[in-house]
């Protein structure tokens, strides 16, 4: 099993964020060892994304028995299996109502072709953007292959006015301009440690505009279980930001957790999060 890393972290370290994570895609039993390796890595909170109601409401049930974690609520494009009718709309909204919700996540397109039809995605991202709007949640955006797109109805819904987050950011200066002037966050994950345009950006986009993110999930395609990503990671993603930014490690923790609970608009406060929930 996975070793923590918790002797990495400098101890005046400020707790970390993983902003976007699939948590609840673990086991039930091996979950306790996933969250346990990840406070021990000085991460704070761990912010857990659904991606179907069903995840959502087990998600719910995990941040009511473990205050590290915190709640998402959406539909993934990916996931779709017909259009937001009046009862999904109707369940989403009782789901936006839980106490443990802190964003929208995830919503987005995604135009592999084995995605769902491009239509019914751009309808259903229009509608879960108005939710996220009448809830004031920020939204945390999935973008593949759809980037214009995405941009372009985010526009149009005027979804600046809550802001949020471009999940699992994969490009350059040039997109990460777009989405700031959108009033979205960049958020980057262990891809910016081996891609030099993700690099690019990171060295591009100001300091008090990034968050970052594990996007952990169970990963069995791969051969040996501690190369698995998990929240513990995330140290990784910092020091590499402190690296590309040429400021310390305590620095770029710091501003990072700043920045997800200056987005999260006092859903949750330092107090809390210096506490590690307990």
């Amino acid at each position: 099993m996975q070793a923590s890393t918790a002797a990495e972290i400098p101890c005046s370290a400020p707790p970390l964020v993983d902003g976007h994570t699939h948590v609840d895609q673990y086991e039930q039993d091996e979950l306790p060892g996933v969250l346990e390796r990840a406070k021990k890595a000085g991460v704070g909170l761990i912010v857990a994304a659904a991606t179907t109601l069903d995840s959502a409401r087990r998600i719910q049930l995990l941040a009511d028995s473990y205050p590290l974690i915190r709640a998402g609520v959406g539909i993934h494009p990916m996931d779709l299996t017909g259009p937001i009718d009046a009862e999904v709309e109707a369940e989403l909204r009782h789901l936006a109502s839980h106490p443990s919700v802190v964003v929208w996540s995830e919503t987005g397109l995604d135009y592999l072709p084995t995605s769902p039809d491009p239509a019914l995605q751009r309808d259903a991202f229009r509608r879960q953007i108005r939710l996220a709007r009448e809830f004031e949640l920020p939204l945390v955006i999935h973008s593949r292959e759809a980037h214009e797109d995405v941009l372009a109805i985010l526009r149009d819904e005027h979804a600046g006015e809550v802001g949020g987050a471009w999940h699992y950011f994969s490009g350059g200066p040039q997109l990460a301009d777009e989405v700031l002037s959108l009033g979205f966050e960049v958020s980057f994950a262990k891809t910016l440690l081996r891609s030099e345009e993700i690099q690019a950006a990171a060295a591009h986009v100001p300091l008090e505009r990034i968050v970052i993110e594990t996007d952990a999930h169970p990963q069995p395609f791969k051969k040996h279980r501690e190369r698995w990503t998990e929240p513990w990671q995330l140290h990784q993603i910092v020091a590499k930001l402190a690296e590309i930014k040429g400021i310390g490690f305590d620095d770029i923790a710091r501003a990072t957790t700043a920045n997800y609970l200056r987005m999260l608009r006092g859903r949750i406060d330092a107090a809390q999060l210096r506490s590690r929930y307990g």
